[in-house]
């Protein structure tokens, strides 16, 4: 029997990482408190969950978790508000938690923040 060749384009996977590996939130807490609530709250996750303090800095902390696994987190101070970046390729859900737990800006913080990025900057030549 002759063998046919089936040449198919693989469709793209409907649970993709990618949009899941970099995630964002904006809190009322200072880089530093966020740095403490990110080493308590990850330190006590249970077994393949939890992941200790590798490096620190001032706007970073960088994690290691079960099996070599990185969590990074950056902070930004903006208008007020802290702006808090995480990435890690396994512990998406375990950021997500971790960003839950964070307290929202006051509303009046968030508003002049999405005002102010509203405005557009002045063209200057």
């Amino acid at each position: 029997m002759p063998r046919v060749a089936f040449s198919r384009q693989m469709d793209a996977p409907t649970n993709s990482q990618s949009s899941r590996t970099v995630q964002e939130a904006t809190t009322a807490l200072p880089p530093a408190e966020v740095f403490s609530e990110a080493k308590r709250f990850f330190g006590r996750q249970s077994g393949v969950y939890s992941a200790f303090i590798e490096q620190e800095g001032p706007t970073h902390i960088t994690l290691r978790g079960q099996g070599g696994e990185e969590i990074v987190i950056g902070t930004a101070v903006t208008g007020g508000a802290t702006r808090v970046t995480a990435s890690s390729y396994l512990f998406d859900q375990q950021i997500a938690r971790f960003f839950s737990t964070l307290p929202p800006l006051p509303q009046t913080i968030a508003d002049a923040i999405a005002a102010s990025s509203a405005k557009p900057s002045p063209v200057t030549s």
